[in-house]
């Protein structure tokens, strides 16, 4: 079978409602006013990293557990509407859905709905076989039942990429992911020694690279052995939100690394992308375009080391 597209996305679609708080951690009391309104729209973890590798011109494809119900709706429709190509396998539980609390800094505090989902849900093995094998590579979201598909995956022979997300790197839920991927992403934010658990997972797992996200300290990239720090990039407008900047640094890491470019210039794509994702209100998805990102890139910057 010919490889028709660029990067599968497996796992994490779903559904946020969006609440502007007025402070994280928000202080008990009875009631709050919200002024910029509740809104609920399409778009989690995998959703997002399928919009912006299609935004950078990717041939992309989306597989997930969705429910017939009007979440699943809303994702059926954001993929419709992008042009990304979306393989749905029928969820009992439900589409996976999440509220997510956004401080006037642009941090969040997420609330995630477990019930969404059954521990015996699978993805069909020919199904996941068939899209991998018709794919340059693979990008695996940490949501559930993808952890069942990774040796499907790995039979296939096809490069995989996931992200950790805030690992506290401890949790043996995340082992399976970060020891069957050839690219790790995670955040150091729940990490107290970042650069041991990146050289953990490399010595532990099939990584060749591994990046760890810090925020607006930049981030780390190892690979060969060599731990390189990536200084962060200056967002181009005001940050308002850092939801879906570790999918947009993926995103944009995979868009260099598809493209055959160094790691340096991968993880600067990565820097560019996720800086642009922190600029972009939680209620819209907006993700950086290729000519963009590459204008961008051509700007001067901090050398990484």
């Amino acid at each position: 079978m010919g490889q028709g597209t660029d990067v599968l996305v497996l796992g994490g679609a779903g559904v946020d409602t969006v609440v502007q708080v007025p402070s994280l951690p928000l202080p008990y009391a009875d009631s709050y006013m919200i002024e910029h309104g509740i809104e609920t729209r399409a778009g989690q973890t995998g959703d997002f990293v399928a919009l912006g590798l299609h935004a950078l011109g990717l041939r992309t494809h989306h597989l997930d557990l969705l429910g017939d119900d009007p979440e699943g709706d809303l994702v059926r429709a954001l993929h419709r509407d992008r042009g990304i190509a979306l393989t749905v396998v029928p969820g009992p539980a439900g589409t996976k859905r999440a509220v997510n609390l956004v401080g006037p800094d642009g941090r969040r505090l997420s609330l995630y709905d477990v019930s969404r989902s059954h521990p015996e849900d699978r993805f069909p093995e020919p199904t996941v076989r068939e899209l991998a094998r018709g794919s340059r590579h693979v990008h695996v979201a940490i949501t559930h039942p993808c952890a069942p598909a990774l040796p499907v995956l790995r039979e296939t022979g096809v490069p995989l990429s996931t992200d950790l997300h805030d690992w506290d790197g401890e949790n043996p839920y995340h082992e399976p992911f970060a020891l069957a991927a050839d690219v790790v992403f995670l955040s150091t934010a729940s990490l107290a020694d970042p650069e041991r658990t990146m050289r953990d997972i490399a010595r532990r797992g099939r990584a060749q690279v591994v990046v760890a996200t810090a925020g607006a300290e930049g981030a780390y990239l190892l690979a060969d052995d060599e731990l390189i720090r990536v200084p962060a990039v200056t967002p181009p407008a005001p940050v308002v939100d850092s939801n879906g900047a570790g999918d947009a640094f993926a995103a944009g890491f995979l868009f260099g690394r598809l493209s055959g470019e160094p790691l340096r210039r991968c993880a600067l794509y990565g820097a560019v992308a996720g800086a642009h994702a922190c600029t972009v209100p939680a209620t819209r998805t907006a993700p950086l375009g290729r000519d963009a990102l590459l204008a961008r890139v051509a700007e001067p910057e901090p050398v990484i080391r």
